[in-house]
């Protein structure tokens, strides 16, 4: 049987290849993935080519090489132009690359391309206003920092471990309306709540000290006794979060902001 033909990697492939890599577990980078192959497919690639790519990608991640976590070696001059210059700019190539991820599957820009059910790539709907482009484009900036967060935890709340995607939220570390444009879509800028510990944290109830552990604020102790309430803060008191993977770790300097701008102590 004749080899398939390979194709070239353009710049454009790559960067959709790196927006899959920051929402893809290490262990699930692989030809067997249905996410993979489906991808693989609109691309008009093989599901090898594309896991050999996300492969490349983990061996110039530093977080998985400050673990020690291999990746293979061959990591191409592209790999590394595209990676350093997704780093970079951020948050032009977050929503670059969600863009182009977007159109693989959908012109409809009502609809967004969804990764949390980790078996299938998904579209759902966006029920808002007709929308200029600019704040399209603003979206799909929120959608690759929003799916980027909660896949590195997951698809869990780094507190509580609640599975379910539906109560889960990507929340900001510094609010959105302190950051620049790069730190807005940063996975280091996020944690993965269920809405209930998003509000906490947004509201400035409860924040993370320098350990990552949970710490309770005294106003939102002076709630107490309240049994409920009690159940989902009181056991998680001074433990530290549930860690994610890669590229999402919490940047110590947005938990400082958090705890010194927005923490009610």
């Amino acid at each position: 049987m004749a080899k398939a033909p390979s194709v070239k990697w353009t710049p454009e492939h790559t960067l959709i290849a790196l927006n899959l890599y920051c929402k893809l577990p290490f262990g699930k980078m692989h030809k067997g993935n249905p996410i993979i192959i489906e991808i693989a497919t609109k691309m008009g690639r093989t599901p090898s080519s594309l896991a050999m790519k996300l492969v490349n990608f983990a061996s110039l991640d530093p977080v998985h090489r400050a673990r020690k976590v291999g990746g293979l070696s061959n990591a191409s001059k592209q790999d590394r132009v595209v990676w350093a210059d997704f780093q970079t700019n951020l948050s032009a190539r977050g929503e670059e690359s969600e863009q182009m991820l977007h159109d693989l599957f959908t012109k409809d820009e009502t609809k967004e391309v969804d990764f949390l059910d980790r078996n299938k790539v998904g579209l759902v709907a966006f029920s808002g206003p007709t929308e200029t482009q600019a704040t399209v484009k603003v979206r799909r900036g929120q959608q690759f920092f929003r799916q980027s967060v909660i896949n590195a935890y997951g698809v869990r709340c780094c507190i509580s471990g609640i599975n379910v995607p539906r109560l889960l939220i990507a929340s900001h570390i510094k609010p959105w309306r302190n950051c620049s444009d790069s730190d807005r879509v940063s996975p280091r800028n996020g944690l993965c709540l269920s809405t209930l510990h998003d509000a906490a944290f947004d509201a400035g109830l409860i924040t993370l000290d320098e350990k990552l552990g949970i710490v309770l604020s005294k106003r939102l102790r002076s709630f107490f006794p309240q049994p409920a309430l009690e159940q989902n803060f009181v056991p998680f008191a001074g433990q530290p979060i549930r860690l994610p993977e890669k590229l999402a770790e919490p940047d110590g300097e947005f938990l400082r902001f958090h705890r010194e701008e927005i923490f009610q102590s």
